[in-house]
């Protein structure tokens, strides 16, 4: 279960934020794109509860597609991002907001980027969109995975995992604990066919590489030092 910690530090939400464009119809979804649509590898970013609007989101995946990635950010909250003033409390949110719906409606856009000529795909999850992003690892959707402060998941989860994945997460997590990752790290470990890396930050928390405060420096670093960590893992897997 997502703890209150995945509805915190809610962002300023900028629908025309960014440097790419924000497309009604990509593979049915409506998508914040950026990067070359001619790149022959292609990253899928499945954002947190905050949804495709938040700036930092946008900002990373500007700086995705400035690698050569042809980038996508699926709107899969479908303009309901979670919103702290609403009375409807995080459970109800999270009941109409599930993760397997979001992995069914992301099969029709990864199949939107492969009609583009794109034969490598990567997916990155923050927290909620982690559950999306390992139920596409699981099918051999996609190339190469990166949960970051990631919530909803389970060993049992990690177990079905087929494809190279990198977990990146808080020292200071109550949703996914360092306990939780050293178990998931033990289950890939025996997996040898699935190459993984499991890495916690020290001194940061759940939903660090996300919902940074810019004018935190220290914040700043370890949310880019994430995005660098996500960068290389992408750049191993689908170059």
């Amino acid at each position: 279960m997502a703890s209150s910690h995945c509805f915190e530090n809610p962002p300023a939400l900028s629908p025309a934020g960014g440097a790419g464009e924000v497309v009604d119809d990509f593979g049915g979804m409506k998508a914040y794109v950026a990067g070359f649509a001619g790149s022959k590898a292609a990253v899928v970013l499945v954002s947190d509860a905050f949804g495709f609007e938040a700036p930092n989101l946008r900002k990373i995946a500007d700086k995705v597609a400035s690698s050569g990635y042809f980038v996508v950010v699926p709107d899969f909250l479908h303009g309901d991002p979670y919103d702290p003033s609403n009375p409807n409390n995080p459970g109800m949110w999270l009941q109409s907001h599930n993760p397997q719906k979001a992995f069914e409606e992301a099969k029709p856009v990864i199949a939107a980027i492969k009609e583009k000529g794109v034969s490598n795909i990567g997916a990155a999850g923050y927290c909620w969109g982690a559950k999306v992003v390992v139920e596409l690892a699981k099918v051999h959707e996609i190339q190469a995975a990166v949960l970051l402060h990631p919530s909803l998941l389970t060993v049992d989860d990690i177990k079905e995992v087929k494809c190279p994945i990198s977990i990146l997460g808080a020292e200071i997590d109550k949703t996914s604990p360092p306990e939780l990752l050293k178990q998931f790290e033990q289950v890939l470990s025996t997996n040898s066919g699935v190459d993984h890396i499991v890495k916690i930050f020290p001194k940061v928390a759940h939903g660090w590489a996300v919902r940074y405060n810019d004018e935190d420096a220290a914040a700043v670093t370890s949310a880019e030092e994430a995005l660098q960590d996500m960068s290389h893992w992408f750049n191993k897997y689908l170059n």
